[in-house]
Parts: C-alpha cells; structure tokens; sequence
C-alpha cells in the first residue's frame, strides 16, 4: 500500500483525472489506470478501485468474492468509467488545491 495516506488520495485523483480525460471515448484503453501503469501494487490498486465502484465515483467493474477470499477481487477485462460524483470529487478537489496554493502564495507575500 502506498507509504501514507496522502498517496492513496494522489493515486484516487489520478484515476479520477484519466477516467475523465477519456470518458466516452471509445478508443480508452483501461491498461491506463492499471496497478502498473499507475506504479504501485497490485493489491492497492485493486482495493482503490473496488472503494471507488463501491463510493459511486466509478462504474464498469465486476467484482467477486468466495468464501476463501478475505477481500473481493475484480474480474478482467475492466471497464471502468467516471461517474458524475466522480467528476464532482474532482471539480471539488481541483478548487480546493487552488486555494491552497493561493494561501500558500499569500503566506509567502505576509
């Protein structure tokens, strides 16, 4: 799992950000938001992903669970796309950076 909490919303944006550069195009190839493509481990990645169905951020996944696994695993091929809510955490989160990065610059200004 990525090292700190912070890693986990900066690979959660970055799926967000690429789902909605490609939405509804037909020629998004999924390997663009794999545990590989993003560099981290395929557990993480798995397990965000799941979370973010689960939240309604994104749609396209067919998960399964057996008796002998602990956690729900996604069946390939995925499909994955952004929902509304989706591009709303992103609007949202795109402002909320902004601001930041404006304080920070009046920070440094006082």
């Amino acid at each position: 799992f990525p090292e700190d909490k912070m890693d986990n919303f900066k690979l959660i944006y970055k799926i967000l950000k690429i789902l909605d550069k490609y939405k509804g195009r037909e020629d998004f190839d999924p390997s663009l938001v794999s545990a590989q493509a993003l560099h981290c481990e395929f557990a993480c990645w798995e397990s965000i992903m799941i979370e973010l169905q689960n939240a309604g951020y994104i749609r396209g996944l067919v998960c399964t669970q057996t008796q002998a696994n602990m956690y729900p695993h996604i069946v390939e091929p995925i499909h994955p796309a952004i929902t509304l809510k989706g591009m709303e955490y992103l609007a949202e989160n795109g402002m909320m950076a902004k601001a930041k990065e404006a304080l920070k610059l009046v920070g440094d200004i006082l």
